[in-house]
C-alpha cells in the first residue's frame, strides 16, 4: 500500500463559521475522517492553520521544505492543504524546486467544513486518487479541484467562490478524475528544478499594475520600500505609457530587475509597440515573462535573484525557454 503524507495548512476547507467571519480550525486528521477515504496510509503533519491570505514568503518557503522532507522520509506521494486564495503561487513556488517524480498534490474548498454541502470532502478524495496514480508521476505539483488537476504553471484562481474555483487559461488541466479512475488530458513539459538549499529567504519583489493615465511612482515607491526587483502587470500584450517606461529603465539601470506580464487574463507578453509600448520596455531592459501571471512571476524573480543577483534576468529567461521533458 502506497504511504502518504498529508500537510494541512488550513484555508477554507478547515474552516468553521464563527461571530468573526469563517477561521481556519479542523485539524488534517478531522479532514481525512470528513471525507470518508477509508484505510489510506496517511500520515498527517499540521504545518499551520490559516487562510492563505495571511501567509508569508517564509510560510511558502518552510512549505516547500516540509514536502520535501516528506519525499525524503519515504512517503510514496503528499497531498497539501490549502486555501485557495494564494494556492496558485504556493503550487507553483513547490514546482520550481521539485526534482523528484513523486506526486505533490494540492486541494482545498469554497465552502467550509461545517458547511451544510462542503466540497473539500470530495476535492481531498480526488487529491488523493491523483496522489495514487501513476499518470501523475513526473508532471510536478499538481493543483486539483473539482474534478480536474492542473499543472503548476499557469493555474490561476478564476472564482471567487463557485466550486470550479481554478483554470489554467492557454493550457488547460492535464488530468481529469472521474468514477472509473483519473485520466489523462495532456501535460506539458517542465524546467530543471532550482536548488533549494541554496535558498535561505526569498527577497522581496512586489507586483505593480498598469492602467490608464498611471506613471513611475509606484514602481519607485516599491523600491523605496525594499523591492529587489518588480513584476510590471502592464496592458495587453506589454504596454504601459511613456512614464512608466522611463521608470522601467531608471530602475534597471539601478540594477533592480523588472519582469513584465499582463493585466490580460490569457496570452503572452511581447514587445510590440513603441512610444511607451512593449518595444520601449524592451529597449530600457525588462524581461518579457511570457504567459506567467504577475503572481507567479514575482516568485519566479525572487527565486532567480537568490541563484544569481548579479543578473536575475538571465535565469528568468532562461527558465521561460529551456523546459526539459517530465520524469517517469
Amino acid at each position: 500500500m502506497a504511504r502518504f503524507r498529508l500537510i494541512a495548512t488550513g484555508g477554507t476547507i478547515s474552516s468553521r463559521r464563527s461571530p468573526n467571519g469563517l477561521l481556519a480550525g479542523a485539524t488534517g486528521a478531522e479532514l481525512l475522517a470528513h471525507s470518508e477515504l477509508g484505510a489510506l496510509d496517511v500520515e498527517v503533519d499540521d504545518l499551520t492553520t490559516q487562510g492563505s491570505y495571511s501567509l508569508s514568503l517564509a510560510d511558502l518557503v518552510a512549505l516547500v521544505r516540509r514536502t520535501r522532507d516528506a519525499l525524503t522520509g519515504g512517503a510514496d506521494a503528499v497531498v497539501i492543504t490549502h486555501g485557495t486564495d494564494t494556492m496558485e503561487e504556493s503550487a507553483f513556488l513547490l514546482d520550481l524546486f521539485h526534482d523528484d517524480p513523486r506526486p505533490v498534490v494540492l486541494t482545498g474548498a469554497q465552502r467550509p467544513f461545517d458547511s451544510p454541502a462542503p466540497d473539500g470532502p470530495a476535492n481531498l478524495a480526488a487529491a488523493f486518487a491523483v496522489a495514487a496514480d501513476a499518470g501523475a508521476r513526473g508532471l510536478g505539483p499538481l493543483l486539483v479541484f473539482d474534478g480536474l488537476a492542473w499543472q503548476a504553471r499557469g493555474v490561476r484562481k478564476v472564482e471567487t467562490l463557485a466550486s470550479g474555483a481554478f483554470g489554467a487559461p492557454g493550457r488547460g488541466p492535464c488530468l481529469r478524475v472521474t468514477p472509473d479512475g483519473v485520466r489523462p488530458l495532456g501535460a506539458r513539459s517542465r524546467p530543471p528544478a532550482f536548488d533549494l538549499d541554496a535558498v535561505d529567504e526569498l527577497p522581496r519583489v512586489d507586483v505593480v499594475s498598469a492602467y490608464a493615465g498611471c506613471d513611475g511612482a509606484l514602481l519607485d515607491a516599491a523600491v523605496a520600500a525594499g523591492a529587489r526587483g518588480v513584476v510590471l502587470q502592464a496592458l495587453g500584450a506589454g504596454n504601459a505609457g511613456p512614464a512608466v517606461t522611463d521608470a522601467v529603465g531608471r530602475l534597471v539601470a539601478d540594477g533592480v530587475p523588472v519582469l513584465v506580464c499582463s493585466r490580460a487574463f490569457s496570452g503572452p507578453v511581447t514587445p510590440l509597440y513603441g512610444a511607451g509600448g512593449g518595444a520601449d520596455l524592451d529597449r530600457a531592459g525588462a524581461v518579457f515573462a511570457g504567459d506567467l501571471s504577475p503572481w507567479q512571476a514575482r516568485l519566479l524573480l525572487s527565486v532567480a535573484l537568490t541563484h544569481k543577483p548579479e543578473d536575475p534576468g538571465s535565469v528568468v529567461t532562461q527558465w521561460l525557454e529551456q523546459p526539459a521533458p517530465h520524469q517517469i
